[in-house]
């Protein structure tokens, strides 16, 4: 009879410390308005996580308050903690945030437009202090976004819409984050741009590591970039799981990729009842 059938125990599952962690955050905007309501929830590092939710309903509020930069939008983090790696960086300055590894690409882009495209992204790596390692992430930084190159010495405000995602993008890339928050990367841009930003989020995650926490209002890339998904209404998650099963969620599909069972019928007048009912019940 062999030991394990004596009686000896297993050893226990490690349990992974989730590279972030938001544990009942709360977010109030002029000390009034409740933006952000009790959320918890975990990125896992080396993942892709997206936040899936109607306009309004709190997900570049969160963004914000990872990143720390609540404050120029009037809000703060009234209740709940913010940790990376176990530990609290809720009250943390923006800049201290960056050089904990955590990088915030916000929606419109938001380059410096009067700067060329090599000094945006030379700007950009002011965290990091081994001039060889900024000339290698700009190598890096071309290799991905060879299009780049032949804007080398052009202003960023005469860039296309699609050529500016690339450089912020790329910014974000120079700081060598562990952690990547992209919000709305695609919003604005032309369906053939728009694949190649994914497609360059998707090999961004896998060969340099980085873990990345996505907004994006369209729904299906949201879906098809994540491994996992939350599921945002009036600041409070209502859903989450993995992102193909929330694929499959007949809620998610009538919702957010517009199919529904039954064509015929118009649901438009009651739609907001039956999520309200079906996930908040």
């Amino acid at each position: 009879m062999s030991q394990t059938e004596v009686g000896a125990t297993a050893a226990p599952a490690t349990v992974r410390t989730p590279l972030l962690e938001l544990k009942n955050l709360e977010v109030t905007y002029n000390q009034v308005v409740l933006a952000v309501r009790g959320v918890s929830m975990e990125v896992q590092e080396g993942t892709v996580c997206a936040l899936l939710g109607a306009n309004g309903a709190g997900k570049t509020t969160i963004l914000r308050a990872i990143s720390s930069v609540l404050t120029s939008q009037d809000g703060e983090v009234t209740d709940g903690t913010i940790c990376l790696d176990g530990d609290p960086i809720t009250d943390l300055a923006a800049d201290k945030i960056v050089r904990r590894g955590i990088c915030h690409v916000p929606e419109g882009r938001q380059v410096f437009r009067d700067l060329t495209v090599e000094e945006n992204l030379r700007a950009a790596a002011f965290t990091l202090t081994d001039r060889r390692k900024v000339e290698s992430r700009l190598e890096m930084v071309q290799e991905y976004f060879p299009k780049l190159t032949t804007l080398w010495k052009g202003k960023a405000g005469y860039l296309s819409g699609g050529e500016q995602q690339m450089l912020a993008l790329g910014r974000g890339l120079m700081l060598d984050p562990r952690l990547l928050i992209l919000d709305e990367p695609s919003l604005g841009l032309a369906p053939v741009m728009v694949d190649e930003i994914t497609r360059i989020v998707t090999e961004v995650s896998r060969q340099e590591r980085v873990t990345v926490l996505l907004v994006e209002q369209n729904a299906q890339i949201a879906l098809d970039l994540s491994d996992y998904c939350y599921v945002l209404e009036n600041g409070r998650i209502v859903l989450d799981g993995r992102s193909s099963e929330i694929a499959e969620n007949q809620d998610i599909k009538e919702f957010y990729l517009g199919a529904s069972e039954g064509s015929s019928t118009n649901y438009a007048a009651i739609k907001h009842y039956r999520r309200r009912k079906r996930w908040m019940s």
